[in-house]
């Protein structure tokens, strides 16, 4: 007849191991989570789907061929624009606030202000025809 497995002993060094795992565990992810939250803020709260009118310095019908006219979002509370595809690191659904109107080969396209790589604003270098990131230099250009 086979004998009853003994039962099982939990030593310091066992117990010690736990604990320091657990340790290490809390440690990181207390100095992972601000970074974490950082790349990826939660949006504002009491922020609504609905249409937003902006107004723009020149009038769509008016740009000429390469031009790009820039908007903000409203001045209201919680207002900000959503992506409907966002490139880079900017996903879509996130927030802009505010963006440029450009007319490329007779379309008008609509780019959020945020540069793809951490959403910094872009400025428009007109001469260069292109949007530059203040944060880290990238160039977007218009075409």
């Amino acid at each position: 007849m086979a004998e009853a497995a003994a039962p099982r002993r939990y030593t310091r060094r066992t117990f010690l191991g736990w604990w320091l795992a657990s340790l290490l565990t809390a440690t990181v992810i207390t100095a992972v989570a601000p970074i974490l939250v950082y790349f990826w803020p939660a949006p504002p709260k009491g922020q609504k789907k609905g249409p937003v009118n902006v107004a723009l310095q020149t009038p769509i019908d008016q740009l000429q061929e390469g031009d790009a006219v820039k908007f903000d979002a409203p001045r209201s509370p919680n207002t900000a624009f959503i992506m409907a595809d966002g490139g880079g690191d900017n996903a879509p659904g996130e927030l802009a606030f505010g963006g440029f109107v450009v007319k490329n080969s007779g379309k008008v396209n609509v780019f959020a202000i945020n540069c793809s790589h951490l959403g910094c604003s872009v400025a428009l270098n007109k001469d260069a025809r292109t949007f530059d990131c203040p944060c880290h230099g990238s160039r977007f250009h218009l075409d």
